[in-house]
């Protein structure tokens, strides 16, 4: 993997040369590393298997530049990048590719100016997982295995199914997942910050399924972190207690019920309908269900949301964003009131110069400005890491969401009294556009039914979905746990620190009942 030095001297030296070059108005050159390490988990109790298999890793790096160019009919701006080479030749080429994608932009003010405030975190990877070797790499993925199958082995539930070791086997025990390590590192400079500034990042998760497949049981299990030392089995031992826990799953009516949110759905639902809500694109173009309710509320006065990208220990923590800014806490939703949005350097500047601020966003002048400081933006990409091949986005980094008065689960399970919780729930999205606040998902594992304030029978999975409104879930807030853990779901650039919350009012439609009829 390319050090730090190496970036940083490619992006300054590039910026020099396109700084040279004719026509260049103003550059930023952005140079990127990264590393991702992957163990995949597949032990199946009744075929022959390897347990861990198919360690693996993916590196890549190289500049993308992006560069206002004067031009005859007025000035245009272009991104072009080059992999694999950090050398002066590499920058020209980069450089080309913006030259020829240069296009007018109407809406384009600058490229970023310097911050007012510096970064707060510095130095803050883990340099065991910088330079994990093969073996270590491979010994993580057996300590979620390992977990999970003494789990399984330890379990009284699973003893009075199977009376010996090779009937044990028969039940079917499965486990799939990986343990995935992801290494970044990134130098920017520009016309603005000439001087070259670096980040350094690493983490490490693991995502874990298992299933007693003779019970048609399933369950889930995660974790993220930041340093190796504080790596341990828990992602496999949750999967397989969950797994044993739904054993006997039962359906429910279509209806209306209090239902418990885990960690997971919540952390699905700010991924797939709030934070996409609370960007600035969604209020420039008008696609949000806030639009123009800022300062207004618009959720439950014990609920706060808010995105921190510099908290120190927090998975999805960065020093600077990818535009060369420092992250920083933005307020989302405070104590049910919106607060901010998320952006980075063009939706900013796009959105405050917009004739409709007011009418989009709810305010203008020193309020607008405050909601919309750029501290998000970032150029994830599919799989993890920061992209040199592309401008930068808008993403999340730390969502933080907070009760006002929270509670044990039990204590939230008595308040309940009767209803469902909810574990784990897929295939999460917005129907009628973002802006309806209309959604849909399917409840598929680690779910339970709650009846006299106690959890009772475990919830059969795909059995029924979830067809509701954001604004249910924001407003319906009926109390929270104390306990918050981070969580990742498919796909997202986020990591949710989120307790369980329970929402009152929640519509539920049973789906896949033929499915009884084969078994």
């Amino acid at each position: 993997m390319r050090t730090i030095d190496e970036l940083a001297k490619a992006a300054e030296e590039a910026l020099a040369l396109v700084a040279a070059q004719p026509a260049v108005v103003e550059a930023e050159v952005f140079v990127a590393a990264n590393s991702a390490l992957l163990t995949r988990l597949n032990y199946t109790s009744h075929i022959p298997c390897n347990g861990v298999e198919e360690p693996k890793s993916a590196e890549s790096y190289g500049i993308g530049i992006q560069a206002v160019f004067d031009a005859p009919d007025g000035r245009r701006i272009g991104f072009g990048s080059e992999p694999s080479d950090l050398t002066p030749a590499g920058a020209e080429r980069a450089l080309g590719k913006a030259r020829t994608a240069a296009v007018a932009d109407p809406e384009f003010v600058s490229l970023p100016a310097r911050a007012a405030s510096p970064r707060t975190l510095a130095n803050y990877h883990d340099p065991r997982l910088m330079d994990i070797d093969d073996p270590s790499l491979v010994a993580a993925g057996w300590k979620i295995t390992g977990g999970a199958l003494r789990t399984f082995t330890a379990s009284s539930r699973l003893a009075a199914l199977a009376q010996d070791d090779e009937a044990l086997r028969r039940l079917g025990l499965i486990l799939g997942g990986d343990v995935t390590i992801l290494r970044e590192r990134i130098a920017i400079a520009s016309t603005a910050m000439p001087r070259a500034q670096t980040d350094e990042t690493s983490l490490i998760t693991a995502f874990v399924t298992a299933m007693v497949e003779s019970q048609s049981a399933k369950g889930s299990g995660a974790s993220t972190g930041t340093r190796f030392d504080h790596f341990t089995d828990e992602a496999g031992v949750e999967a397989a207690q969950n797994a044993i826990n739904a054993i006997g799953g039962e359906r429910v009516p279509s209806g209306t019920y209090t239902v418990i949110f885990g960690r997971q759905p919540v952390a699905d639902l700010l991924n797939n309908i709030v934070i996409p809500a609370c960007t600035a694109s969604a209020f420039y173009s008008s696609s949000t269900p806030f639009l123009g309710k800022l300062g207004k509320v618009v959720a439950s006065r014990h609920l706060s949301v808010y995105d921190d990208g510099a908290m120190p220990g927090l998975m999805g923590s960065k020093g600077i964003t990818c535009e060369g800014l420092p992250t920083g806490r933005t307020e989302l939703i405070k104590h049910g009131v919106l607060a901010g949005c998320l952006s980075n350097w063009y939706e900013s500047q796009r959105l405050l110069r917009d004739p409709a601020l007011e009418e989009k966003l709810g305010a203008r002048g020193p309020a607008a400005k405050a909601a919309l400081v750029p501290r998000n933006g970032f150029r994830f990409g599919a799989g993890g890491g920061r992209q040199f091949d592309s401008p930068p986005g808008v993403a999340a980094s730390n969502v933080v969401l907070e009760g006002a008065e929270p509670m044990t689960l039990d204590e939230l399970v008595r308040r309940v009294g009767d209803g469902l919780y909810i574990g784990r729930i897929w295939y999460t999205y917005p129907i009628n556009g973002l802006r309806a606040g209309d959604f849909t998902c399917t409840v598929v594992a680690d779910s339970y039914i709650i009846r006299d304030g106690r959890i009772a029978e475990p919830l059969k999975a795909n059995a029924i979905r979830i067809n509701d409104n954001i604004a249910t879930v924001l407003n319906n807030i009926a109390g929270t746990t104390k306990d918050v853990k981070g969580t990742i779901v498919w796909a997202a650039d986020e990591v949710v620190y989120a307790p369980e919350v329970a929402v009152t009012g929640v519509h539920v439609d049973e789906i896949a009942g033929f499915m009884e009829e084969l078994d």
